[in-house]
C-alpha cells in the first residue's frame, strides 16, 4: 500500500514536519507499505529529500494541480491539517488539491479551535466535507469537532500523535526537571522560571533543564528576546543557578534519551486550546511523570495517574506538583508505572498500523467509480 502524505516536512522547523517526518518512517517500515510525501512550502525549495516526491507551493496553481496528481499515484493521501502551513486565507488552497484527488483522502486535524472566526470555520469544514476520514488525537479534540463544526461524526477516528520508543538503558537524573520543544511567547517558560523560587528549599536543589531553539518565526520577528528575558526573570528571582537554557539541536534519537533522564517533566503552556501535544506524548511514552497545566490534552491523558495537572498561569500550584514528584518516591513511583501502561499505545509502530487500518477499509469502502471524496467509515 502507498500512502501519500501532504504536510510541512523538514528541514522546515515545526511539530507537523516532524510529526510527518516520523510518521512517513513508521508506515514505510511496516511490511507491505510505503510512505512518500509532498512537502507544502511557502517558496520553491526543490531540495532532494529522501521520501519527498513533490512540493506544494503557496499561491501556485501548478504545483497544486502537480501536488493532486502526485497523491493520485498513491492509494491513500493523508493529509495533515493546521491553520498556516498552506497558501491562502485560513489555508484554503489546500481545497483546490483536495478536489483534485481521486484518492480517498485522511484529514488529520492538529488543531481544532473553539471559537474559530468565519473564514477558518468555513474552511475546516470544506475540508472535513472532502475528506473520506478525519483523524482527531484526542477525545477532546473529538468532541469539540462534533460540538463546533459541520462534519460527519462517523468520519471521525481518533489516532494518537505518536512518538519514539524509550530507551532502555537511561536512567533519570534526581532533581531534573525537563521543559523541551521549540520556544517562545505562549509556552508558559515564565511560570516554569517563577516556580523555581518555590522550590529553594529543596535539597539537594532541584535543576529546571529547557531545551530547544526559538521557533524560527519568533526568532525573525523578536530574536532572541524571549529566551534572554527569562534568563533576566531567573537572575531576579534568586534561580539562575537552578535553570539552564540549552538551544542545542538535537536529532529524535539524542531527544529521546534527553527526555528519559528527566525526573519529571514540566509543560506550564499557557494554551487552553491545545488539544494535541506532540511533547506530552513523548514524555508519557518514555514514562517520564509530567506536570502541565489543564490544556485540553493533558487533561485527557493524565486521567489515570499519568501525571498531575495544575491551573495556568500559578506557579505556586506548578512549584506544589513538582514538589511531589521530586520529593515522594511513590508518587514518582505510580506516575510512572502508569506511564508504562499505556505508551506501547503511543509508538510510532503502533500509531503507524492504525493509519494504515483506515486506509485499508477507506480502500475496501470505496466504489470503482468513486472519484474518492466522502468516503464513510465505521466509527471506531
Amino acid at each position: 500500500m502507498r500512502i501519500g502524505l501532504l504536510s510541512t516536512f523538514p528541514p522546515t522547523q515545526c511539530g507537523l514536519a516532524t510529526f510527518t517526518r516520523a510518521l512517513s518512517s513508521a508506515i514505510t517500515a511496516q511490511r507491505g507499505a510505503q510512505a512518500v510525501v509532498v512537502r507544502s512550502v511557502e517558496q520553491p525549495e526543490r531540495l532532494n529529500l529522501d521520501g519527498v516526491i513533490g512540493e506544494l507551493v503557496f499561491g501556485d496553481h501548478l504545483s497544486q494541480r502537480r501536488a493532486a496528481e502526485l497523491l493520485n499515484g498513491c492509494d491513500v493521501a493523508v493529509i495533515q491539517h493546521e491553520y498556516g502551513i498552506y497558501g491562502g486565507d485560513a489555508g484554503r488552497e489546500l481545497l483546490h488539491v483536495m478536489r483534485a484527488l481521486r484518492v480517498p483522502a485522511v484529514v488529520v486535524l492538529h488543531t481544532v479551535l473553539t471559537d474559530p472566526d468565519p473564514l477558518q470555520r468555513t474552511v475546516l469544514e470544506d475540508v472535513l466535507a472532502a475528506a473520506g476520514a478525519v483523524v482527531t488525537m484526542t477525545r477532546a479534540a473529538r468532541d469539540r469537532l462534533v460540538a463546533n463544526y459541520r462534519v460527519e461524526p462517523h468520519k471521525i477516528r481518533v489516532i494518537p500523535h505518536g512518538a519514539p520508543t524509550a530507551p532502555t538503558d537511561v536512567t533519570p537524573v534526581p532533581g531534573r526537571i525537563l521543559t523541551w520543544g521549540l520556544l517562545g511567547p505562549g509556552k508558559g517558560l515564565e511560570w516554569g522560571v517563577a516556580a523555581m523560587a518555590h522550590l529553594l528549599d529543596l535539597d539537594p536543589a532541584p535543576h529546571y533543564l529547557v531545551a530547544g531553539e526559538v521557533h524560527p518565526k519568533v526568532l525573525a520577528r523578536d530574536g532572541d528576546a524571549y529566551r534572554d528575558g527569562l534568563r533576566a526573570q531567573a537572575d531576579r528571582l534568586g534561580v539562575g543557578g537552578m535553570v539552564e537554557f540549552d538551544s542545542n539541536y538535537r536529532p529524535t534519537e539524542e531527544l529521546t534519551r534527553l527526555v528519559a533522564t528527566a525526573q519529571v517533566v514540566l509543560l506550564p503552556y499557557d494554551s487552553t486550546e491545545q488539544v494535541t501535544s506532540g511533547v506530552l506524548i513523548e514524555a508519557v511514552a518514555a514514562g517520564r511523570p509530567v506536570v502541565a497545566t489543564r490544556f485540553p490534552h493533558a487533561t485527557e491523558l493524565l486521567a489515570d495517574g499519568v501525571g498531575i495537572t495544575v491551573p495556568h498561569r500559578d506557579p505556586e500550584a506548578i512549584a506544589g506538583a513538582l514538589r511531589r514528584v521530586l520529593t515522594d518516591r511513590a508518587v514518582e513511583s505510580r506516575a510512572h508505572q502508569s506511564a508504562l501502561k499505556v505508551a506501547a499505545t503511543l509508538h510510532w509502530p503502533a500509531v503507524a498500523r492504525r493509519y494504515l487500518e483506515l486506509a485499508k477499509d477507506l480502500l475496501a469502502a470505496a466504489p470503482p467509480e468513486s472519484d474518492g471524496l466522502g468516503y464513510s467509515i465505521r466509527e471506531s
